[in-house]
């Protein structure tokens, strides 16, 4: 079974490589950049069958529906490059494409690391994401400016290994990080006619670190978890910041 493999990137340097040999069982790998300034685009260059687009960045949204159109192959394995594929993973991939049959699109779960400590909890315990899928039959939605989401088309699986998902290399890149989605969902949510409300900016804000830390069980995950939950509260405030913004 042919697959592509994909990937969207602005300065990956340090996971470029990592992320490009999860991608050795495809048989085309597509880069869509946003004019990195470091050496991604170098190191890219220097696996096979690699075709690299340069775009300027818009969304996440758009930059993922180019990297499916440039797909030559249905079949589409999607990571970001702070994802990393298990052997075991990669050998049930390869089982579940050469089934007579598979399902239209497949969720990953996702192990979550805190500067290579794993993490439990935090609400990371429930998260998944679409990865492995026909592009035939799966579009990212328009609209969705970050978080963007997979409209399926088709039947839909659940894969049993993980993938494992270094998203928080140290907690200031992780900041800027979570500032940034929020900023462009505060866009956003401007664009869709949301208006700007500071107790809704307040009150969502000390939701989300009370959802994260208490309900999702952040504090069993100790001073990461603290972190952890801390930062996905900054997010939602940056996100009513950028709405403001947006309306003056």
């Amino acid at each position: 079974m042919d697959i592509s493999g994909l990937i969207i990137t602005h300065n990956e340097e340090k996971n470029i490589q990592g992320v490009l040999k999860c991608f050795d069982f495809c048989n085309e790998i597509i880069v869509v950049d946003s004019f990195s300034t470091d050496r991604t685009v170098d190191i890219a260059k220097e696996f096979p069958n690699v075709k690299i687009i340069q775009n300027k960045f818009e969304d996440f949204t758009k930059q993922r529906n180019l990297a499916l159109d440039a797909a030559s192959n249905d079949w589409v394995l999607f990571l970001d490059g702070d994802e990393r594929i298990t052997p075991e993973l990669r050998k049930e991939i390869i089982d579940e494409l050469n089934k007579p049959e598979q399902k239209d699109a497949y969720y990953f779960y996702r192990k979550f690391f805190f500067a290579q400590k794993p993490i439990h909890f935090s609400g990371t315990q429930s998260d998944k994401n679409f990865r492995l899928f026909r592009k035939s039959k799966a579009r990212y939605m328009d609209g969705k400016k970050v978080h963007e989401t997979l409209e399926v088309n088709g039947s839909i699986g659940i894969l049993k290994n993980k993938l494992l998902h270094y998203s928080v290399s140290d907690y200031e890149s992780y900041r800027k990080k979570m500032i940034h989605y929020g900023i462009l969902k505060g866009k956003e949510l401007a664009a869709k006619g949301k208006k700007f409300n500071v107790l809704v900016q307040y009150l969502k804000t000390a939701f989300k670190f009370f959802k994260a830390y208490i309900m999702r069980l952040g504090i069993l995950d100790g001073k990461e978890g603290y972190q952890l939950s801390y930062l996905q509260s900054l997010s939602v405030f940056e996100t009513y910041e950028s709405l403001k913004k947006e309306q003056n």
